[in-house]
């Protein structure tokens, strides 16, 4: 018998940073479970604190402070792990807890001396942290994620991938300044295994792995990518790193770089266009949709969909998850352009013209029903 997980109220400090907003669409998809978002002010306002981790089957702890002078750091971490203890003790609450540590603390059996400033104080906040959930008897999961990447990271400041993405969107010149190892672990993986953790009730440490690899091996996967995709064409995913990787590319470029005009050739017979080029494989298909008519409002967590007008007039339109900007694209087949949808993006299409309007579709992957990838979200 297959097991329904039972529907979670999950308070989120960070909530509006990387990790906090990859985690609010993680739960979006999952049907009953309700995002509690705690940001940066509520921590100086007590009453709200613990307001807001009082009901709370669930609080996951991301916020910290990595990018400061190095005391900040120091005392930072710690600081914010004391105050939401004091919110978690003066609501009463038993809630799971679940911290969001860094690989840099991740082997216990070094000496806090060789440790960074920043291991220091993150291993220091779990500590904090796990003597609350001993007292009270709660659950309490450190997680020492390695170096997560995905998309929605800000370059200069999330991750390397976030910096390299930017730089190739914007035609800038990549550098590095050492080239070390890394070891990347998709966003969303992170959020899988913060609501397993949650679902199953689990305490104690959890040191996921990434894939190893050097900066320069990362940076040239991303350079092939976009050399592909420059050119039109879908590169080949030997992984699922490889789609991960080219996900957050994607996301880098939209919404600046779309749509991306496509060439008529003619001839005697008449002309064409080429809708799809790929190393990669997929699935077309096509549709007729009647005037007033719209398509869509869902959003993919991994795949790649390609909307592309060939007969009529249509309106796409484009939000990011837990946005209110929309992004509207107006598209014609007299001019054929093509939009590729950004991963947690929810999006549609609309028919504006007087007749029907056809378009174009293709995925990266063949449809599959039972597990379709697809969530609904008006846009």
């Amino acid at each position: 018998m297959t097991r329904t997980p039972v529907p979670r109220r999950v308070a989120i400090t960070g909530a509006a940073g990387f990790l906090g907003w990859h985690l609010r669409c993680a739960l979006r998809m999952r049907e009953g479970w309700v995002a509690i978002p705690i940001d940066r002010a509520t921590f100086s306002e007590p009453d709200r604190l613990r307001a807001a981790v009082a009901d709370a089957d669930a609080v996951v702890h991301l916020a910290g402070i990595n990018r400061a002078p190095e005391a900040e750091v120091a005392a930072g971490n710690p600081a914010l792990a004391r105050t939401l203890v004091e919110a978690l003790q003066g609501s009463g609450s038993r809630a799971h807890l679940l911290y969001a540590n860094s690989v840099h603390s991740r082997d216990p059996n070094l000496p806090a001396a060789s440790l960074s400033v920043y291991g220091r104080s993150k291993r220091e906040a779990a500590g904090i942290l796990g003597e609350w959930a001993a007292r009270q008897g709660s659950p309490f999961t450190d997680i020492r994620f390695p170096h997560l990447f995905g998309e929605g990271g800000r370059p200069h400041y999330n991750s390397a991938i976030a910096t390299f993405c930017h730089q190739l969107a914007e035609g800038e010149p990549p550098r590095i300044t050492v080239d070390g190892e890394v070891e990347l672990f998709h966003a969303q993986r992170a959020c899988d295994l913060i609501v397993a953790a949650i679902e199953e009730g689990r305490s104690g440490p959890r040191s996921p792995d990434g894939e190893r690899m050097r900066i320069s091996e990362a940076l040239a996967r991303l350079q092939a990518m976009q050399a592909d995709y420059a050119t039109g064409t879908l590169p080949r995913f030997h992984t699922d790193l490889d789609l991960e990787l080219f996900n957050t590319l994607r996301a880098s470029r939209f919404p600046r770089h779309y749509p991306v005009a496509l060439d008529w050739r003619s001839d005697a017979r008449g002309r064409l266009f080429e809708a799809v080029k790929t190393h990669h494989g997929g699935q077309c298909f096509a549709s007729w949709t009647e005037p007033g008519a719209v398509r869509g409002n869902h959003f993919h967590r991994r795949k790649i969909e390609r909307f592309l007008v060939a007969s009529g007039e249509a309106l796409i339109r484009v939000r990011r998850l837990h946005d209110t900007g929309v992004h509207e694209f107006r598209v014609s087949g007299e001019r054929p352009v093509f939009v590729d949808m950004p991963t947690l993006h929810t999006h549609d299409i609309r028919n504006v013209g007087t007749a029907p309007l056809f378009t174009l579709f293709w995925s990266h992957e063949i449809f599959d029903s039972a597990a379709p990838d697809t969530w609904s979200e008006p846009v």
